[in-house]
């Protein structure tokens, strides 16, 4: 591996002599400003609603931290994660690959639930991660925040996040190493509870002990520290930052708990939270160098819990595969890498998915990964930075978590949906049931228009049940199928 200065600039180097022979070079950047790695910085917010900071239309509270990134940068409309659900919209942002190839398609839980339920009980090490491919071309990287790929619950022997190829980690509950759990104090005198969900029983790192709503704090102020060393050691970062506050249970600061009700919890906490990402922000912001050299990217890992966030004008919230479950606010950062004509600006054509974001970050940073590694992501660097307005050529294709079958009493929930240039299809995994909507007409997805377009819906229903059968298949296609009416 490239582990310190003088290996990175022969790495550089041999990209300047070499004409970048092997490398994606499809970033948009003119040659002479690639020369210079770049630092990348993914902001991945739990369970936060596509209309939840302020730039995205929150009107109930302000997120002006945030928003300053995207006045400076570039907002984007159409993006999506590709699970409703956590563990899963993980794995798909870590390795550019759907995470059913991993048998991870609901949250991970506890051992014995994981296997009724027939996934995975960790991410496979082997699998294609941007981290380690960043990693292994000299990049310096570190993971604070939520993991939740393995190593929760009673699941204490998961690889630790650092083989994953991450040189240092910080984490929560959701994962092994060194963690920060909370303590959930609720101003009434009392002692404050602890909140680990057993993680404190398992071993491998030390615990450090924090009342829930500095959580966040915790994990920035690790990562700061982290770009202080990268700096001193002269290695270009990557940097995952997941805050998990904006998880249920929300406990904000006592002065903006207000009437305890849950919409106003979560309001404090994401208020709080834009506060707290503010100090990784204005470290990069006013040290020249980072941000000349730093691309900040900031979006959600599905869509809001029920009664707590808000997805805005799109149907739906996390588990399920309307908009408002799998649609995520984007945001992208890099004043002096992106197009200037595009800063401040909203994108609201580009269709992009959160598998997109490995091939793409690895393009912008001039890596190339061996032939044997094929993305289900498409390089989309130029789409991010402002230089085209390019969308995905190929279908996003989603796959329900199948434990999910009654989310607020809402009984046989599409399993399958795929989003098709404006067309988007719901259906069973049989393809039963089909709803189409044209999305350019019906955000919403209120008028479902099958039976108008017979001819559509065959056509996506065939991609749709080819790709679902061509995806390894668990248990969980038939979890819980037998309470199904």
């Amino acid at each position: 591996m490239l582990r310190n200065y003088y290996q990175t600039v022969i790495f550089t180097a041999a990209l300047i002599i070499f004409g970048h022979e092997g490398v994606s070079n499809a970033s948009g950047l003119a040659p002479e400003r690639r020369l210079q790695p770049l630092n990348f910085v993914l902001v991945f917010v739990d369970d936060m609603g596509w209309a939840d900071f302020s730039c995205f239309g929150n009107t109930e509270i302000q997120t002006p931290h945030i928003d300053q990134m995207a006045l400076e940068g570039l907002r984007f409309e159409q993006f999506y994660v590709n699970s409703p659900i956590c563990s899963p919209s993980r794995v798909a942002i870590s390795t550019g690959q759907y995470p059913h190839r991993w048998d991870i398609t609901s949250y991970l839980n506890n051992r014995l639930n994981n296997e009724e339920r027939g996934i995975a009980q960790w991410l496979d090490p082997t699998a294609p991660m941007l981290a380690r491919f960043l990693q292994q071309s000299g990049y310096a990287t570190g993971h604070f925040g939520k993991w939740h790929m393995g190593g929760q619950r009673d699941v204490g022997e998961a690889p630790l996040i650092t083989t994953y190829g991450f040189d240092q980690s910080l984490t929560n509950f959701e994962g092994l190493g060194p963690r920060v759990l909370p303590l959930l104090n609720k101003y009434d005198g009392s002692d404050p509870k602890k909140y680990a969900l057993g993680s404190d029983k398992l071993g491998h790192g030390p615990i450090t002990w924090e009342n829930r709503s500095d959580v966040t704090a915790r994990f920035v102020e690790a990562a700061v520290t982290f770009i202080d060393q990268s700096q001193k050691s002269q290695q270009p970062f990557y940097i995952n930052v997941w805050p998990d506050d904006v998880h249920s249970p929300f406990f904000p600061p006592e002065a903006r708990r207000g009437n305890e009700e849950k919409h106003q919890l979560y309001l404090g906490v994401l208020k709080t939270m834009d506060e707290q990402l503010s100090v990784l922000f204005d470290r990069i912001k006013k040290d020249p160098q980072l941000r000349e050299q730093t691309v900040v990217l900031i979006c959600s890992d599905n869509g809001p819990e029920g009664g707590a966030g808000s997805a805005g004008e799109f149907r739906g919230h996390k588990t399920m595969l309307f908009e408002g479950g799998i649609r995520s606010p984007l945001i992208v950062w890099s004043p002096s890498k992106m197009n200037p004509k595009v800063a401040g600006t909203v994108n609201r054509d580009s269709v992009l998915a959160a598998i997109d974001l490995a091939p793409s970050v690895l393009s912008m940073a001039g890596v190339s990964v061996p032939d044997d590694i094929a993305f289900d992501g498409q390089d989309l660097s130029e789409t991010l930075l402002g230089h085209s307005d390019r969308s995905r050529t190929a279908p996003i294709y989603f796959r329900r978590p199948p434990d999910r079958d009654n989310d607020s009493g809402i009984s046989d929930l599409p399993d399958l949906a795929i989003r098709d240039g404006n067309w988007k299809l719901l259906c069973e995994y049989d393809g039963s049931k089909a709803q189409l909507y044209d999305l350019t007409k019906d955000i919403g997805e209120k008028q479902n228009i099958a039976s108008q377009h017979p001819e559509r819906v065959t056509e996506l229903v065939s991609k749709l049940v080819s790709w679902h059968e061509s995806m390894p298949q668990d248990n969980g296609a038939t979890y819980l199928r037998k309470e199904r009416p």
